[in-house]
C-alpha cells in the first residue's frame, strides 16, 4: 500500500490519480458521515454511514485512523489496507500509517517550496487569500519536527507528475520485493 502526505499541492492528489491510470493502484475508500454529494456514489467516492455506526466501528477498532472536519467523521479502515492501493493523508494519519509496521505500507512525503505550491493552487484556480492561508497552516501541520518518519521524501518541485509518480511506482515495488 502506498501512503501519499505533504503539504497543499505538493502533488499528492494528481500523483495517486496517475498512480492509478497508469499503474492500476486503487484509491483506498474512505469512511464518512457527512451527506453523499450529486453525482457521488457510496463504496466509490466513500463509505456514507451514520454517525452511530461510525462510533460504533470507532468501538470495535475498525480505523487506522479518523479525524472530525467541519463536524463529520472521516476515516480509513485496517480492511482497506491491501497491495496496490493508495491513500492521501494529513500528517496525523501518516502517523497512524507508520505506527502499524506493516511491511506492505510504504509512506511517501511529497515536498515542494511555498512559492511553487502558491503558484500550483492559483493556477488551479484557487482564491489567492485561501492559497495563502493554507500555506499558513501547512507551516504549522506539516512541520517537520512533527511529522512522522516516512520511508521516502520526494521533491515533486523539479519533477513532472509522471516522474514523481514513476519514482514513487519503482520504490513501492523495489520495497514490496525486499520485504517478500
Amino acid at each position: 500500500m502506498i501512503v501519499l502526505s505533504g503539504a497543499s499541492a505538493s502533488g499528492k492528489t494528481e500523483v495517486a490519480k496517475m498512480l492509478a491510470s497508469k499503474y492500476g493502484i486503487t484509491k483506498v475508500i474512505t469512511t464518512t458521515t457527512r451527506p453523499l454529494r450529486v453525482g457521488e456514489v457510496n463504496g466509490r467516492d466513500y463509505f456514507f454511514v451514520s454517525k452511530d455506526e461510525f462510533e460504533q466501528m470507532i468501538r470495535n477498532d475498525e480505523f487506522v485512523e479518523f479525524t472530525i472536519y467541519n463536524g463529520n467523521y472521516y476515516g480509513s479502515t485496517k480492511a482497506q489496507i491491501g497491495e496496490n492501493k493508495v491513500i492521501v493523508i494529513d500528517p496525523q494519519g501518516l502517523k497512524a500509517y507508520s505506527q502499524l509496521g506493516c511491511q506492505g505500507i510504504v509512506t511517501f512525503f511529497l515536498n515542494a517550496e511555498e512559492a511553487t505550491r502558491l503558484y500550483r493552487m492559483l493556477l488551479r484556480g484557487d482564491k489567492e487569500s485561501d492559497a495563502v492561508k493554507r500555506i499558513q497552516n501547512d507551516k504549522h501541520v506539516f512541520n517537520p519536527t512533527k511529522l512522522a518518519k516516512v520511508d521516502y521524501k520526494i521533491n515533486s518541485e523539479t519533477q513532472t507528475v509522471e516522474e514523481v509518480t514513476d519514482e514513487i511506482y519503482a520504490l513501492y515495488k523495489a520495497k514490496i520485493e525486499k520485504n517478500k
